[in-house]
């Protein structure tokens, strides 16, 4: 295997050279990867290596595994794994403490003994079965849906995972109610001659799975990097003054983005110090509503109530001054006297090359028409007049 972010290749070492990164980029090239920060770390004395080693498979899948044999397997190895039922080919992801700290992140609490076993390092038959087997699974996903579609079964199969050794695959599908595909799994059993599992997933794990370009121009965040999916509320939208538009905060999933967290937390940080905006400005001039707000300007949109074409933008600053007087039973003489001046920023360039004018080109044609026109009436008037002197010198 090869390094994509290093466009090198391993040699005689089972570490991509071009990094040198202990087998495990940083760089984003593949989101199941996990920095090893304990590698150089040596053991105490007399302490075996912890004896779980974790293994991945296609897409997002991850598993745990017993290494019964204490085989010197390192990130990166083809290992073939214990499968129920046979067996199944993956790769090595992580090894040694660190696997501790991820059992306990996904809370598997069982003892090493408990799990699955690894089996050995693969031979080069079990690479070429696996091989074939992952070549099998794009016409069998298409096979897949023509026949949900004729059982009319209201789902849709977006990923097939033939397990190592060809004797199992794995059908993701999602659904939006209950289906009842007992049928189905007859019908694939019998015509791929295979033992059948179908696991339902949410519409983030089909886009994570199908990957994509998003509004922003770049690949899909759950394909690229994002490993978990938190729940994204229209709250959060809300709390960025976001116009409430499903069309515009959707994903590709159908559901709201998830980029929607991502600066969320700067957003309610910076709203602590902004006012309630259902207070209304007593003034002298009339009680004034709050309008529009601009959270990292520190500015707010009021307008007196009876003229809502007429902005009024104010510091925070200055709108917890007015209500702190309203309070005391205080009343400001005009909001304008309390207003920001606001600046429209211009931004100057230059044109270098005249690309602003949709008619530049015209022009040009144009020049070159006169210059054509004048040239030829000067030919003419040149033409004419050596006539004359000829008919003269005659």
């Amino acid at each position: 295997m090869a390094c994509s972010g290093c466009s090198t290749g391993r040699g005689n070492s089972s570490l991509p050279k071009g990094c040198k990164n202990n087998g495990l980029c940083g760089s984003g090239c593949n989101k199941l990867n996990v920095f090893d920060w304990l590698y150089d770390v040596q053991l105490p004395q007399n302490k075996p290596p912890f004896p779980v080693v974790e293994v991945r498979f296609k897409n997002s899948r991850k598993e745990f595994f017993y290494n019964p044999n204490n085989l010197p397997l390192k990130i990166g190895d083809v290992i073939a794994v214990e499968a129920s039922p046979g067996h199944d080919i993956g790769i090595v992801s992580l090894t040694g403490e660190l696997v501790k700290v991820q059992m306990q992140r996904k809370k598997v609490d069982c003892a090493p003994e408990e799990l699955k076993k690894v089996y050995r390092i693969a031979r080069q038959g079990d690479i070429d079965k696996w091989q074939e087997a992952q070549a099998l699974e794009e016409e069998t996903m298409h096979e897949a849906r023509r026949i949900a579609a004729d059982l009319k079964l209201e789902m849709k199969i977006s990923d097939v995972e033939y397990q190592g050794d060809k004797t199992k695959a794995i059908f993701y599908y999602t659904a939006e109610q209950r289906v009842d595909f007992r049928e189905l799994i007859k019908i694939l059993a019998d015509k791929f001659k295979i033992r059948v599992e179908m696991r339902q997933i949410g519409a983030r794990q089909e886009a994570s799975r199908l990957g994509g370009i998003g509004s922003c121009g770049r690949e899909l965040c759950c394909s690229t990097w994002l490993t978990d999916f938190r729940s994204v509320s229209t709250s959060a939208a809300r709390y960025q003054q976001l116009s409430l538009n499903p069309a515009k905060l959707a994903g590709q999933c159908g559901k709201l983005k998830c980029c929607l967290n991502f600066e969320l937390d700067s957003y309610v940080d910076a709203l602590k110090a902004f006012p309630n905006t259902n207070i209304k400005l007593k003034t002298k001039m009339g009680d004034a509503k709050f309008l529009k707000m601009d959270i990292f300007k520190n500015l707010m949109w009021y307008t007196y109530e009876g003229e809502v074409i007429k902005f009024i933008p104010l510091k925070v600053e200055r709108v917890n001054e007015i209500i702190e007087m309203n309070k005391n039973d205080k009343l400001p003489e005009d909001l304008n006297d309390y207003a920001e001046i606001i600046v429209e920023e211009t931004k100057d360039y230059t044109d270098l090359a005249g690309q602003d004018s949709l008619t530049r080109f015209d022009n040009l044609n144009k020049s070159k028409k006169n210059k054509r026109k004048k040239r030829n009436n000067r030919n003419q008037k040149n033409n004419k007049n050596r006539k004359n002197n000829q008919n003269n010198n005659a």
